[in-house]
């Protein structure tokens, strides 16, 4: 009994899941799963009427969207050091600039959500005004953030587009061995940077939609930002979870 209890307990499954709750963007990125699905199932439920099952859920995504503001209460320094290393770095103005400026986006929406998020735990006391005003802005930031994102992926999706055709119209034959097997090595890692940025770019451009819905640019039901976030919670959760398993 001892050893089937090692060995379920000591499992590298076990232990990775371990690593993922053990951060602090792990935990993060699977209660935004949860809070993302009970968006979509509670506007599910009210469309088939069950009203009070919907309400249950809705109070999950409700207290799941508080957590984890306190839970990104002082990441806006990790963003505002991303957006200093961003400034001092050798990289094109054109994805300096956009990186700069989508990490100064998402601190001070981060700032602003930690406002609202204090405000509502009774810690400081906002008048509903400002309270609103507070919240307007903080979309606003995270959608700007989020258009940044797009936009440098953009720039560096095409410098990497140029840069893996000109490793694969590389001339064979003339060359060494050690030459040729460099040329193979910068390919895969051009190739393994792309299939990262397009990941990033599919969550982007699903994400944008929640903050745009919020501030009132579009108009999309909560079944629709329900399903997109959720989409982008479990893509986002699937990397941590990656992640997690190269530290077990």
């Amino acid at each position: 009994m001892a050893t089937v209890a090692s060995q379920i307990i000591l499992h590298p499954t076990a232990s990775q899941t371990v690593n993922l709750l053990g951060s602090t963007v792990g935990r993060d990125k699977l209660y935004r799963t949860a809070q993302y699905f009970a968006r979509l199932l509670a506007w599910v439920l009210i469309k088939r009427g069950y009203n009070v099952e919907a309400a249950r859920w809705d109070a999950l995504k409700s207290h799941l969207a508080t957590g984890r503001k306190l839970m990104r209460v002082g990441k806006p320094l990790e963003h505002l050091q991303a957006a200093l290393k961003a400034l001092n770095s050798s990289a094109r103005p054109g994805e300096q600039t956009t990186t700069i400026l989508r990490q100064l986006c998402y601190a001070s929406y981060l700032v602003y959500d930690a406002a609202v998020w204090a405000n509502t735990a009774k810690f400081i006391n906002l008048s509903k005004e400002t309270n609103q005003k507070f919240v307007r802005r903080s979309n606003r930031f995270w959608f700007f953030g989020i258009v940044f994102s797009i936009c440098h992926g953009l720039l560096k999706a095409s410098r990497l587009a140029n840069e893996a055709k000109a490793l694969r119209g590389y001339t064979w034959g003339d060359k060494s061995v050690s030459t040729e097997a460099e040329r193979a090595v910068k390919y895969s890692a051009v190739e393994k940077e792309r299939n990262t940025l397009r990941y990033q770019f599919a969550i982007d451009l699903l994400d944008v939609w929640i903050p745009a819905t919020n501030l009132g640019y579009v108009d999309l039901n909560d079944g629709v930002l329900g399903f997109f976030g959720f989409i982008t919670s479990v893509m986002a959760l699937r990397s941590q979870w990656a992640a997690a398993g190269r530290k077990v």
